[in-house]
């Protein structure tokens, strides 16, 4: 590790530099905070070890003004006059450790094991993180809607306060998505993020899992068990459909909201909590509010920052750029090439109102990679909802010609067959001749130059 020592005894930093050193470290050191300073300049370090006192300068002082120029930086307050204040003040500027001295060899190969586990952690997490990206295509914010341009530039600014949002949209528009986007750029990004999906859980259920319950609360309840709220200290809360809440939950979740107060299920402790809540609802709760359904004071406490998602259909221009981004997620993790997607299917994807918006489109286009045929993705691999969006289909007895029904057939059996031998052997032809005739279909459904 590369190690910054900062101390105005020259002892000291001779004795650190000696014992680090012996541990495999690279040492520079410093006796000023303006030589600590400039020696950061100098090069990037993993760890600090920062003295309290130097000499008519202060460590605490100094410790910000080196996160700021290093925010990656552990640093690890040494000092001969310790106190519980001091230690205490030290973690809240940002410091990772605190030694009193005199310390031990043992002691700092203590120090440097637990910020390299810290370390290798961190970038674990980070790999986790971009692992999730690429397993959650829809968490992508991109976008060429003016209505999602405009709802993620207010949760981006939503992000620099800890007021309470509501996100409100349809079912499948990426509610949970945006509320995890708020997380990420907030100052909680470091901190738990928790979901709580209210209509999945019964009242007793939900108020134990949202503020925890004590030992004999209930049946089966064996032990203490912490609940959501404890779990996202100092990190964010998100009620997913937070309206489904029955009346005496909506008045808990009040008072925690304006007092940061709760108590577990069967226990009279008061317990206090630092969450942020975001809430989703796809209900009109106005509507809800007027027919005694939710509590008007808990709606205006919600939707101190209100954010409203337009549905799918209402963002026709990210319609065809989602669903290939979909077709490239679900053909890489079948490890095979990315189909494209023809005229004739990106007509029927803008002439569906998809009901069940993104999540319904992701749906769609993964079955259609399972049962459609490699190469290029056509209607006959959606379900016949979808398929039909852009009209009804050949049937037989209609007005339709020979080779118009044959290659509807065809098109049918190929959707719904793993692979071109397999359709080949149902429709009783030669696999190069079922071959020619989709390549023909596919050369049709191409626009002319």
């Amino acid at each position: 590790m590369r190690v910054l020592v900062v101390d105005d005894e020259r002892n000291i930093r001779h004795t650190l530099r000696v014992c680090l050193e012996g541990f495999g470290c690279e040492v520079r050191e410093a006796a000023t905070p303006e030589a600590a300073l400039a020696a950061l300049a100098q090069g990037p370090a993993d760890l600090a070890f920062v003295d309290l006192r130097l000499g008519n300068a202060s460590g605490l002082e100094l410790l910000p003004r080196l996160l700021a120029e290093s925010p990656a930086l552990d640093v690890v307050l040494i000092t001969a006059y310790a106190t519980f204040d001091t230690a205490v003040e030290a973690v809240k500027r940002g410091a990772r450790d605190y030694l009193p001295k005199p310390f031990t060899p043992a002691q700092i190969r203590h120090v440097l094991e637990r910020a390299k586990a810290q370390r290798e952690l961190s970038s674990h997490l980070g790999d986790l993180e971009g692992q999730l990206a690429q397993a959650v295509p829809e968490a992508t914010l991109e976008t060429a809607s003016p209505a999602m341009h405009a709802a993620i530039g207010f949760i981006t600014r939503a992000a620099t306060s800890d007021a309470a949002v509501l996100l409100r949209g349809e079912s499948g528009t990426g509610k949970g998505v945006l509320a995890r986007a708020l997380h990420s750029m907030s100052a909680r990004r470091k901190r738990p993020f928790v979901t709580i999906n209210c209509p999945t859980l019964s009242e007793q259920l939900l108020a134990s899992e949202l503020f925890g319950h004590a030992r004999g609360a209930f049946t089966g309840a064996v032990k203490d068990q912490p609940g959501r709220v404890e779990q996202a200290e100092g990190g964010t809360l998100f009620l997913d459909e937070v309206a489904e809440m029955s009346p005496s939950l909506q008045a808990q979740l009040l008072r925690f909201l304006q007092e940061k107060q709760f108590e577990r299920l069967g226990e009279g402790r008061t317990r206090k909590a630092d969450v942020r809540v975001v809430a989703a609802t796809h209900r009109d709760l106005e509507k809800d509010v007027a027919e005694g359904r939710f509590r008007e004071d808990l709606m205006y406490r919600l939707n101190v920052l209100e954010v409203k998602l337009p549905a799918l259909r209402e963002r026709p221009e990210d319609l065809v750029p989602l669903a290939r981004r979909f077709v490239a997620f679900f053909a890489r993790a079948a490890q095979r090439p990315a189909p494209e997607l023809s005229p004739a299917t990106e007509a029927m994807l803008r002439a569906y109102p998809w009901p069940g918006n993104v999540r319904e489109l992701r749906n769609a286009l993964e079955r259609a990679l399972i049962v459609g045929p490699a190469g290029v993705v056509e209607p006959q691999a959606f379900p016949e909802r979808i398929a039909s969006a852009v009209g009804p289909g050949v049937s037989l007895g209609g007005p339709h010609t020979l080779e118009d029904v044959e290659r509807e057939h065809i098109l049918r059996v190929m959707a719904s067959t793993p692979t071109l031998d397999e359709a080949a052997r149902l429709l009783g032809i030669d696999a190069s001749t079922l071959w020619r005739k989709r390549k023909k279909y596919e050369s049709d459904a191409k626009p002319e130059a």
